[in-house]
C-alpha cells in the first residue's frame, strides 16, 4: 500500500511541476484557464455552450477544450457558439493531465484567447486530483443528483474554487433541498461561493464568465483549506475510492 501511494504521489508531482510551467506559460500571454469538473449528465456543456455564446456577444476572446473518452459530441454542441473549440479524446483514461493539456495547446490555441474553458472528462474522482495549470477551478452538480454530492467527493469539491448548481430550473421536480446541499458544501469547502444556474431559462448564465473575467483582471480567488495542506502546485492530492 505504502509503495502505491509513494507512486501516486510522484505521478502527481509530475504533473504539478507541468501545471506550474503551463500556468506561467499562459500567464505570461495573459490567458486564464478555467477547469470545469463535474459529474456525466450534469448540464455542463449545456451551461459552457450558454456562457461561450455571451462572451462572444460581449467581445470577450475565448475557446474551449472538452474531453471525452469518446465521440466529438460536445466539441459539436460547443462549436455552435461560435467560439474556437476542440475535442481531445482521452482513449479511456478518465482525466486530463497537465502535460496532456499542454499538448493539445501548443499551436491551437488563439494568440488572443483571454479565456480558456476546460471541459474536463465527466467524472468527480481522477480529475480532482490534477492541477491543469487553471487559475479558477469549477465544480458543478445538478439539482437532480443529490444533496450528499460534496460528501461523497470531498476532494472534488474541497479544491473547487466556485461550486455552480445546474439545471435549477428542476429543483421543484427532483425535491432538491438547497439548504443541505449548501451545507455539506460548507462542510467540505467553508466559505467557496455557490451560484445556482439554468441553461434552460438563462438564470445564473453569465456569473461563471463574470468570475472568470475577475479573475482575468487580477481579482482573488476563494482559498481551499483544503489546499493549504500537504499539496503540490495548490492542490492537495487525495487517494479515493474507484467509482
Amino acid at each position: 500500500m505504502c509503495q502505491t501511494v509513494d507512486l501516486r504521489q510522484a505521478v502527481l508531482a509530475r504533473n504539478d511541476d507541468s501545471a506550474r510551467e503551463l500556468r506561467s506559460a499562459l500567464s505570461a500571454r495573459g490567458t486564464v484557464v478555467v477547469n470545469m469538473l463535474s459529474s456525466p449528465g450534469s448540464g455542463k456543456t449545456a451551461l459552457l455552450e450558454a456562457e461561450l455564446g455571451l462572451a462572444k456577444e460581449r467581445g470577450v476572446a475565448v475557446a474551449a477544450l472538452t474531453a471525452d473518452l469518446a465521440t466529438e459530441n460536445d466539441a459539436l454542441r460547443l462549436a455552435r457558439s461560435g467560439a474556437p473549440v476542440k475535442q481531445v479524446l482521452t482513449d479511456g483514461l478518465c482525466h486530463l493531465e497537465a502535460r496532456m493539456l499542454a499538448g493539445h495547446l501548443d499551436g491551437w490555441l488563439p494568440r488572443d484567447c483571454r479565456l480558456l474553458f476546460v471541459e474536463n472528462v465527466g467524472n468527480l474522482v481522477c480529475p480532482a486530483s490534477y492541477d491543469l495549470g487553471e487559475s479558477l477551478r469549477v465544480v458543478l452538480a445538478s439539482v437532480t443528483e443529490g444533496e450528499d454530492k460534496p460528501l461523497k467527493y470531498p476532494t472534488a469539491f474541497g479544491l473547487a474554487n466556485l461550486v455552480l448548481v445546474t439545471k435549477a430550473d428542476l429543483a421543484a421536480a427532483a425535491e432538491f433541498d438547497e439548504a443541505a446541499f449548501l451545507a455539506n458544501v460548507q462542510r467540505v469547502n467553508p466559505g467557496v461561493e455557490v451560484v445556482h444556474t439554468s441553461a434552460r431559462t438563462g438564470d445564473g448564465v453569465g456569473a461563471l464568465l463574470d468570475r472568470a473575467l475577475g479573475v482575468l483582471g487580477g481579482a482573488a480567488v476563494h482559498r481551499p483549506v483544503m489546499a493549504s495542506g500537504h499539496s503540490h502546485g495548490g492542490h492537495v492530492h487525495v487517494v479515493q475510492e474507484t467509482p
